[in-house]
Parts: C-alpha cells; sequence; structure tokens
C-alpha cells in the first residue's frame, strides 16, 4: 500500500508546490472569470428574465448576477483544471513524464495524484470565491457550504480528469490550449451558466440536456440556496445532477488512466 499511495502522495503535494511558487496562477483564474463576472453581469441585468424558482415564504426573483455568479463559480473551476493539467504537456517536453512512467507503481497512482493535485488547488479557489455570495444576496449557512464543497469536488474531478485525458495525448501547450478552448469553454458557455435552459430552441436545449457540465452546475446551484430554501424548477433536480456527474467523474478518470496506460516510455 505504501508504494502505491507514496507517489499518489508526492504528484499531489507537487502540483501543490508548483502552485505555491506561481501565484499568478491564482490572479488568473480567479481576477478573470470576476471579471466577466461584473462586465457581462452588468451589462445584461436589464435584459435577463430570471428562470422559474419558487421559496417557502415569499415570491423570489433573481438578479442576473446573482444567476450569473454560480457559472463563474464552475468557470473557477475549469480554469483550475486548464492550468493543472497542462503541466502534463510541459512534463513530458522536459523528461520528467519519462522519469515517473518509468517507476514501478501503477499508472492509476500517477492519475489520481495529479487529479487530486488539481481538486485541492481548485476546491481552494472556490473556496475563496464563495466568500462573495453574501454580498449578492446569497445565505450560505453551514449545510450549503458542506454540500457546496462536495459538489465542487465533484465538478473538479470531472474536469481535471477531462483536462488529463487530453494533456496526456499532447506534444505541445498550443495544441491543448487550441483543444481545450474548442471544447472546455463552449460547454461552460452550454452549461446553463450564461443563460438559462428555458426559452432556447429545441435543438439547443437538448445540447445542453446531452452537456454534463450543465448537471455539475445545477448541482452547485440546488447546494448554493439550500439554506435558503429555494428551488429551481427549470433546471435538473439534484439528484440527477449527481448521478450524471458521478457518472462522467468516472468515466474521465477510466479514460485518463487508459490514455495514460498506453504511454510508450
Amino acid at each position: 500500500m505504501l508504494s502505491v499511495w507514496l507517489p499518489i502522495k508526492t504528484i499531489w503535494w507537487r502540483e501543490i508546490i508548483r502552485f505555491v511558487r506561481q501565484r499568478s496562477r491564482l490572479l488568473s483564474a480567479i481576477l478573470q472569470p470576476l471579471i466577466f463576472w461584473i462586465l457581462i453581469g452588468s451589462g445584461l441585468s436589464a435584459s435577463f428574465k430570471p428562470p422559474s424558482t419558487s421559496s417557502e415564504n415569499t415570491s423570489y426573483e433573481q438578479a442576473y448576477t446573482e444567476y450569473f455568479y454560480p457559472g463563474i463559480v464552475v468557470l473557477v473551476l475549469l480554469f483550475t483544471a486548464i492550468f493543472a493539467t497542462i503541466s502534463v504537456v510541459n512534463e513530458r517536453r522536459e523528461g520528467f513524464l519519462q522519469n515517473v512512467l518509468v517507476a514501478p507503481v501503477p499508472r492509476w497512482s500517477i492519475v489520481l495524484g495529479q487529479t487530486l493535485g488539481g481538486i485541492t488547488l481548485a476546491l481552494l479557489q472556490g473556496v475563496l470565491l464563495l466568500g462573495i455570495a453574501p454580498l449578492i444576496g446569497i445565505k450560505v449557512g453551514l449545510i450549503s457550504l458542506l454540500t457546496t464543497g462536495g459538489v465542487m469536488i465533484l465538478i473538479a474531478f470531472g474536469l481535471t480528469n477531462l483536462g488529463l485525458l487530453i494533456a496526456w495525448r499532447m506534444d505541445s501547450t498550443q495544441g491543448f490550449h487550441a483543444i481545450m478552448n474548442l471544447i472546455l469553454i463552449p460547454i461552460w458557455l452550454l452549461s446553463g451558466a450564461f443563460f438559462p435552459l428555458a426559452g432556447v430552441p429545441h435543438w439547443l436545449a437538448w445540447v445542453m440536456k446531452l452537456n454534463p457540465v450543465t448537471y455539475g452546475l445545477a448541482a452547485f446551484r440546488h447546494s448554493l440556496y439550500l439554506d435558503s430554501h429555494i428551488t429551481f424548477d427549470e433546471i435538473p433536480t439534484m439528484t440527477i445532477s449527481i448521478i450524471v456527474c458521478s457518472v462522467f467523474s468516472l468515466l474521465t478518470y477510466a479514460g485518463a488512466v487508459l490514455t495514460a496506460s498506453t504511454q510508450q516510455i
């Protein structure tokens, strides 16, 4: 067991050390989504029609900045996945990855160590961004905070493994950025982060329903309002969202492990 968990811990800790030494990653991963949130939220607030919500006591209507906020947190998790997994491409070029692959440890432990590093960094940055929630009127209590943290871990697990699945196949950072922008940004835009599912064209609604990030964002949105007793009627339920996110995370992890296992030393 020591021979399995030691490389996991080592790779995980290496990701943390790299992050501490590259503080610009923290600024870019948080400030860029915040700028999007302020500019886009302010610009579209006047023309936004909030999705259907219900509350136990009074009617509840969201402003666009409040609706857009969960999508911004998910965008931070997405950026973290990009920054965490691009190191695989750099490590292949520098020769470190070849040294890791030649070690007598299972490939799944290497992938798990990389994934845990990405999850830790994503959770750190996501929790920092949760501090803004009370400023826009979202009541975040203990139950909501714990549930939201668990959902963020699940989302980060799936997105980081998706990034690893791509990064293990790439030889250049330019190609990696091109693929990530082609895949990750569209699935975020079509997750309900930017606009609600209700009212979109029929074909686009199906694309959003088939998007796994839609269910991650829906789970995050539900968990964020647990202490406020507010429910959302036009997004997937919490149970369905957790199930889809779990399946997506397991599939992406299995794909990343399979890709890593086929890499030649």
